[in-house]
């Protein structure tokens, strides 16, 4: 049986080696289970401590997807198991958060340079994946996107992070509304590093292998990022850089009724992509909307490690409220794609309502789960 990860190493010029993680997966875009995510962890510390190891690889099987999001399935019989109602009993949901988070951080503080391949369907836990890595490369066939409105759920892997730091409007804009985003709309905001055609991942997979690397992480940092400026694509722009002083205006500020009310007027648009931004956000959870609103205010100043451990509080709270079962029912199980949500409107989902999702879910005398992270 084939492992859901593989992992090679390969020789360079010199006594250096890279090692490359393939997320194996095909069948489910590369959907990230906790099996993968333990066994990723494992081989990246087992890298860090290799010395002949000067960096690290990560990319998806296939030609669709680097990484299409996370263990939904599971989280949904896990989510059906817990009758009790309370967030904390849900033991598979504290333990596949508990590893997911721990393996995103650990790409972001990796000792060593990681290369992610972004290429084809980057969502989800993908973009969890590939946020923390060094060079993020992306190509031509890129759909990147943070698309969880349509599930009940929120931005999570550090994606409230990633989004709260973008400029104003814009990261609310994404969160709200899960438009897709291609290579030059990612170079402009700084979400990817460098734009390649996928068809040349081969010639600069033989690039890499006939260069030597030492054991000095700035010099491998500078000599990858030369080899991946000679691939360089320049790919068309994107409707972002085309429409970003409109997104910019309509969702800056801190009102949430009148943000909600300019996205949705961009249903009347002539442009597909703002049109169906539009259509996305007016389907998604209410109550969605209304966290992703105050969770990217909350955290836009929190370190990255305290943002995974306030995101691991209301991960655990979405599996209990009600929205995220539903919303993996409608799309993934009886795929009627007609989820009731609850709040069922905007108006609902109020300020009040939402504080609900902050409140730490375990027994007084204990300790966050994550209270080590970043120490």
């Amino acid at each position: 049986m084939n492992s859901p990860v593989q992992f090679e190493v390969l020789s360079t010029a010199n006594h250096k080696r890279v090692g490359v993680a393939t997320l194996n997966s095909p069948q489910t875009l590369n959907g990230l289970s906790l099996e993968m995510c333990r066994l990723l962890a494992e081989q990246l510390n087992q890298w860090e401590r290799d010395a002949s190891i000067a960096f690290v690889i990560l990319k998806g099987a296939g030609d669709k997807a680097f990484c299409a999001g996370g263990d939904l399935h599971g989280l949904y019989r896990a989510m059906q198991d817990n009758q009790s109602g309370q967030a904390w009993n849900n033991a598979y949901a504290r333990q596949f958060f508990d590893v997911e988070y721990r393996l995103d951080y650990q790409i972001h503080t990796y000792p060593k340079p990681v290369l992610c391949w972004g290429s084809g369907i980057v969502m989800g836990g993908g973009v969890g994946l590939m946020m923390g890595a060094s060079h993020r490369v992306v190509s031509d066939t890129t759909r990147f996107a943070m698309p969880e409105i349509t599930i009940g759920l929120f931005p999570d892997v550090g994606g409230t992070w990633m989004l709260g730091r973008l400029p104003r409007g814009i990261g609310v804009f994404l969160a709200l509304t899960g438009a897709q985003l291609g290579a030059s709309d990612l170079r402009m905001l700084g979400l990817a590093d460098y734009t390649l055609e996928s068809a040349k991942w081969p010639e600069l997979m033989a690039q890499i292998q006939a260069r030597p690397w030492n054991e000095f992480r700035a010099d491998n940092d500078v000599q990858l990022g030369h080899v991946l400026q000679s691939f360089q694509a320049e790919l068309p722009a994107g409707p972002l850089q085309k429409y970003y002083a409109q997104v910019n205006a309509l969702c800056d500020g801190p009102d949430f009724a009148a943000v909600c009310a300019n996205i949705a007027s961009l249903a009347g648009n002539d442009d597909a992509w703002l049109k169906r931004a539009a259509g996305t956000f007016k389907a998604g959870a209410p109550g969605s909307a209304r966290l992703c609103f105050a969770l990217l205010s909350r955290v836009r100043l929190m370190s990255l490690a305290d943002v995974f451990r306030q995101e691991y509080i209301v991960s655990l709270h979405c599996g209990v409220e009600g929205d995220f079962q539903e919303g993996i029912r409608a799309l993934l199980i009886d795929k009627d794609k007609q989820p009731k949500w609850n709040p069922a409107s905007l108006d609902q989902a109020t300020d009040e309502w939402v504080q609900r999702f902050f409140a730490s879910p375990w027994p007084d005398s204990q300790a966050h789960p994550l209270a080590d992270l970043g120490t």
